[in-house]
């Protein structure tokens, strides 16, 4: 074990003493008079650069608010430049140094530490950019650190001893070596391809989205597909690339699926019933769905769960398995058309022919009864109070509400009955109040004879 140890600090202070030895190789370097004049160079155009990006950033704030109907996504990418003004506007002027530097003097010797800074500077800007494709921003710091610290390692010509230094600080288990260098290498690396499956993600899924010649089950279910092979890719492919065993992580992966299986039940369960929800049809986004006392339209189908907005406003997350097992009222399933039934009554004095023209008239009356199929009002009894009816019509947008339509109805019947005498009778009770019994009438005498 000590030998072992010994070792590997052998090792580590190689590296270490492999990387100073380069910077202080770079840092002799720069102590010669043209050299000490770039530096100067450098150094002074960094103070303009911050005045002249906060001089920019003000007009450019204006301008940016300025701009209506932009997609949201092109005025993020403003907003990540308008970070990052300073960095833009040296950038410029290192460049602007190294043509006036150039003009001046032949050698390239006397502009190589500002081209150097200038390099750097850009790779910086570039890369602080295009990390802002890695949504998680924990993953999106490794990324951008990483190749931030790579870059100017690259430029500088210290990535070899650098490299060197990281993979010095390793464990080995077996056969199996894990390095520092390893770990970043895999961070990095997943990073951006996990950036580059999401980018893809996006992209095919909107074009999915788009083609209306597949039915809407059809393209969540082939986005959920994509989804997974996607990130999947990325994930192995990043491993694969920095050189792990995939053989091992087989095996390991099927014992920990076969664990998870007994203990994640209802999530696979969940899992599962999406996947059936996605290809049987038996709903979509859009449909309007009753489960329970729960109604509303689908607004996204997920891998665990459905997600259904009311009418107030409020989303319910459904799991798939409700949506399997459960019996569901799905009013848009193969058609839009629904059929709405009102009960009411009138008094027995009231026409029926006249009552039901005139019920039928008052439904039409809203601009959500359709005329086709056309609304038809029946008797259903005689009750003890009134003449029991019925009246039935149809709407082709139930995700605009049925007690909203109901009420419409329900009042233009009110204002039609109040124009033509027609009452709504209700039941009537009389209440007798009982008081002292009355005094029976005297019987009459009897006669002694």
């Amino acid at each position: 074990m000590d030998s072992e140890f010994q070792t590997w600090i052998n090792a580590w202070l190689q590296g270490a003493e492999g990387f100073s030895g380069e910077v202080v190789t770079f840092a002799q370097s720069l102590l010669l008079p043209y050299r000490l004049m770039q530096i100067g160079v450098v150094l002074a155009l960094m103070p303009i650069a911050w005045v002249l990006g906060r001089f920019i950033d003000r007009r450019l704030e204006a301008w940016i608010r300025a701009r209506e109907g932009w997609a949201t996504w092109q005025l993020r990418w403003l907003i990540q430049l308008r970070r990052r003004l300073p960095l833009v506007a040296y950038v410029v002027l290192i460049w602007i140094a190294v043509a006036v530097f150039a003009s001046l003097y032949a050698f390239p010797s006397r502009r190589y530490l500002l081209v150097l800074a200038g390099t750097i500077a850009a790779a910086w800007l570039v890369i602080g950019l295009a990390g802002r494709l890695v949504r998680n921003r924990v993953l999106r710091r490794f990324v951008v650190w990483g190749m931030t610290i790579y870059a100017t390692l690259h430029y500088l010509g210290l990535s070899d001893e650098a490299s060197n230094l990281l993979d010095s600080f390793s464990v080995e288990f077996g056969d199996f070596r894990l390095s520092a260098l390893t770990i970043l290498k895999a961070l990095v690396v997943t990073g951006l391809l996990f950036a580059g499956a999401r980018f893809l993600s996006h992209t095919l899924s909107r074009r999915i989205r788009g083609n209306e010649d597949i039915s809407p089950s059809v393209q969540e279910l082939s986005i959920k597909a994509l989804q997974v092979f996607l990130f999947g890719a990325a994930f192995f492919m990043g491993l694969k690339a920095v050189g792990f065993d995939l053989t091992g992580l087989a095996v390991l992966s099927g014992a920990i699926g076969v664990g998870l299986g007994f203990g994640l039940q209802k999530v696979v369960s969940n899992l599962v019933s999406g996947i059936i929800i996605l290809m049987d049809k038996s709903v979509k986004p859009g449909d309007v769905i009753s489960l329970g006392e729960t109604f509303g339209w689908i607004n996204t189908l997920g891998a665990r769960y459905v997600s259904v907005v009311t009418r107030d406003g409020k989303e319910y997350l459904i799991p798939n398995e409700d949506l399997i097992t459960g019996q569901v009222v799905n009013w848009s399933h193969s058609s839009n058309l629904v059929r709405l039934d009102l009960h009411f009554g009138t008094s027995y004095g009231d026409d029926p022919h006249k009552v039901r023209k005139i019920a039928i008239e008052a439904a039409y009356g809203s601009a959500r009864v359709l005329q086709e199929p056309a609304a038809v009002c029946h008797i259903t009894g005689f009750g003890d109070s009134s003449v029991d009816y019925v009246l039935r019509f149809w709407i082709s947008d139930p995700a605009a509400g049925l007690t909203n339509i109901r009420g419409n109805v329900y009042l233009a019947l009110w204002d039609a009955f109040q124009e033509n005498g027609i009452s709504i009778p209700f039941p009537q009770r009389e209440v007798r109040m009982l008081g002292e019994a009355s005094a029976k009438p005297a019987a009459p005498p009897i006669s002694a004879d």
